[in-house]
């Protein structure tokens, strides 16, 4: 049985994040956006859309945390660049229920900006509780579980150039290698131990 599926490999994300870039690049021309990244999950995402883009952007970041068993969203790094009166385009890795986007924008509403707006690579839509605006996105996606391109299993597989889905969680649970070895076949067990 096959426990991972390359979903979207690495050409299929590099054509989609350079349409992306296109489509920003015309709705902000003659503008000097600050892209706001939330790590860490947006940071292959973010390099490679920012490198698309003309070289009057600014990059900044922000980390996002949730605590207690009501899933809390507070900011536990912030962002060092004012953004009162500034375009703001915040880029995600993937919005599923909605929830911490629309605490992020919300925060970010009260630092009175000139404009706020979204790009994510992933749209699970289907997980959707709060409905929040996208007026980018890369790919709509299930409720799969995926890795690479940024999105991670305890720190781990966000250096895949490709999207990977979990069809097995469990037994990737209980062998995260396994990954390593279907995704990097080439490197053979000096990945693995």
């Amino acid at each position: 049985m096959t426990l991972f599926a390359e979903v979207v490999d690495a050409v299929t994300l590099a054509t989609r994040v350079a349409a992306l870039a296109e489509e920003i690049a015309a709705d902000y021309a003659r503008r000097q956006p600050v892209l706001l990244g939330v790590l860490n999950g947006a940071v292959p995402f973010l390099a490679d859309l920012s490198r698309r883009l003309p070289t009057d952007i600014e990059i900044d970041f922000l980390s996002l945390t949730r605590f207690g068993e009501e899933g809390r969203v507070g900011i536990s790094m912030d962002t060092a660049t004012p953004i009162s009166g500034r375009d703001v385009i915040v880029v995600e890795d993937v919005v599923d229920t909605g929830l911490t986007l629309s605490f992020l924008l919300g925060l970010l509403e009260t630092r009175d900006p000139a404009s706020l707006t979204t790009v994510t690579l992933l749209d699970k839509v289907t997980r959707r509780i709060v409905d929040v605006d996208l007026a980018y996105r890369g790919f709509e996606v299930g409720d799969e579980f995926l890795l690479g391109y940024g999105l991670d299993w305890d720190g781990r597989y966000r250096n895949l150039p490709s999207l990977w889905a979990v069809l097995d969680l469990g037994k990737f649970q209980e062998n995260p290698d396994l990954l390593a070895r279907e995704a990097f076949p080439e490197a053979g067990d000096r990945l693995t131990g």
